[in-house]
C-alpha cells in the first residue's frame, strides 16, 4: 500500500470515528508531513482522496474542513442539495473498451489449451475458475472479501434482477433511485413487484424518502448513477448501510462502472463497507470489457447464501463456457486489470486537460 493511500485510511478512519469531527479543520498538509514522515505531496494526494469521497472539503486559503457527519441523515435534514447537472454522464465509448486483439488472442489460447473440457455444461452458479478469479480480482483490487462459492455468473445485470426478485421474493416492496437506468424498473415490473421511487439529491437519495419508504430492498447505484451521474458521498454510504441494519433490509449494490473511476484509489463498495451481510454486490464485463460482453455477476453476503441457494439454484447458468473461460484468462494473466488501469489513466489525463 501507498504512503498516501495509508495516510488516507488513517486519517478517514478519525473521521468516521469522530476523532476529526464535523467541520472542524484537519491539521495542515505541512503539519501531517512532519507526523507521517513524508512530503507535503505525498500528503496532498491524501487529502485529495478525501475530498473526492465527500468526507472533507476545502475553504480557499484556510485548508481543509471535515464535511463527515453520520447523524445528518436522521429526518429533517434540509442540507440536502438538488442535483444541479444531469447532463455530467459520461457514456460508454469504443475507446475504453478493451483491445480486440487482446480478447482474440485470449480466446485463440483458451480454445487450444482446454478443447473439448469448454463444450462441458457450467455449474449452476457459472464455471467455477471465473468465479474464482473474480473472487481473487475482488479481493486484491475491490476491498472485497467473497468466497467463490457465493458468486453467481448471469448474462447481464437484468437478468441478475431477476435472479435477486426470485429469491427475496416478489411480496416485498424494492425501492429504486428516481430517475435511475430505465431496465431497473423494466425488470422488477416484469416481476410483479412494487417498487418505490426515492429522488435523488446531489449526494444520493434523499433521505427523508428514504426512511419514509416502507420498502425492504434497496436497489442503489453509488457511483455515477444513471442518468444523472451522482455518486453517493461518505455520509450517504453510511446512510444506506445504517438504513439496512435499522429496517433489516437488504441492499442491491449496483456497481456499473466505478472500476473506471478517475480517482487514484479504488471507489469504496458498500459491500466491502458492510459488516452484517445486508448487501448483494451486482457488476457487469459489458462495463469493463465491453458491451459485446453480456455477462454479469453477483456476490451473495453469506448470511443469504442458503436461501439463495434455495430458491434459484436449480437455474441453469445463462452463460455458455467459452465466454466464462475467456473471462477468467482476462482476469488471471493480468488484462483486465491492465485494461482498467489504461482507461482510468486516460480519464485523469483527459480530466486534467479540462480543468
Amino acid at each position: 500500500m501507498t504512503r498516501y493511500i495509508e495516510i488516507y485510511e488513517d486519517v478517514r478512519k478519525k473521521i468516521v470515528s469522530g476523532v476529526y469531527a464535523y467541520n472542524t479543520k484537519l491539521p495542515s498538509k505541512r503539519v501531517t508531513a512532519e507526523n507521517y514522515g513524508v512530503s507535503v505531496i505525498t500528503v496532498e494526494h491524501a487529502y485529495e482522496l478525501l475530498v473526492e469521497e465527500g468526507y472533507v472539503y476545502t475553504r480557499e486559503k484556510s485548508g481543509y474542513f471535515v464535511s463527515y457527519r453520520e447523524n445528518e441523515y436522521f429526518y429533517g435534514n434540509k442540507s440536502e442539495q438538488p442535483i444541479r447537472k444531469v447532463s455530467s454522464f459520461k457514456v460508454a465509448e469504443k475507446a475504453e473498451e478493451i483491445s480486440f486483439n487482446i480478447y482474440a488472442k485470449t480466446a485463440r489460447r483458451v480454445l487450444s489449451e482446454y478443447g473439448e473440457e469448454i463444450k462441458v455444461r457450467p455449474d449452476a452458479y457459472g464455471c467455477e475458475n471465473l468465479r474464482m478469479a473474480i473472487s481473487d480480482y475482488l479481493a486484491k483490487n475491490r476491498g472485497i472479501e467473497a468466497d467463490y462459492r457465493r458468486i453467481v455468473i448471469g448474462s447481464g445485470a437484468e437478468y441478475l434482477y431477476g435472479l435477486i426478485v426470485r429469491a427475496l421474493g416478489r411480496e416485498k416492496i424494492f425501492a429504486i433511485e428516481d430517475p435511475s437506468y430505465h431496465k431497473i424498473l423494466n425488470v422488477y415490473e416484469a416481476e410483479g413487484v412494487t417498487t418505490d421511487k426515492l429522488p435523488l439529491v446531489a449526494d444520493g437519495i434523499n433521505s427523508e424518502s428514504l426512511w419514509e419508504s416502507s420498502a425492504e430492498v434497496l436497489h442503489v447505484t453509488p457511483y455515477r448513477s444513471f442518468p444523472t451521474g451522482v455518486t453517493a458521498s461518505a455520509a450517504k454510504k453510511s446512510e444506506y448501510i445504517k438504513w439496512s441494519r435499522k429496517r433489516n433490509g437488504i441492499i442491491i449494490e449496483d456497481d456499473f462502472e466505478s472500476e473506471f473511476s478517475e480517482s487514484r484509489k479504488p471507489e469504496e463498495t458498500l459491500y466491502s463497507r458492510d459488516d452484517s451481510g445486508r448487501v448483494i454486490y451486482v457488476n457487469t464485463f459489458s462495463r469493463t470489457i465491453g458491451s459485446f460482453m453480456r455477462t454479469a455477476y453477483m456476490v451473495i453476503p453469506e448470511r443469504l447464501e442458503e436461501q439463495f441457494r434455495d430458491r434459484i439454484g436449480f437455474y441453469s447458468c445463462t452463460v455458455p463456457a467459452l465466454e466464462q473461460y475467456i473471462l477468467a484468462e482476462l482476469i488471471e494473466n493480468g488484462d483486465f486489470v491492465r485494461h482498467i488501469n489504461r482507461v482510468r489513466r486516460k480519464r485523469r489525463e483527459n480530466h486534467s486537460d479540462k480543468m
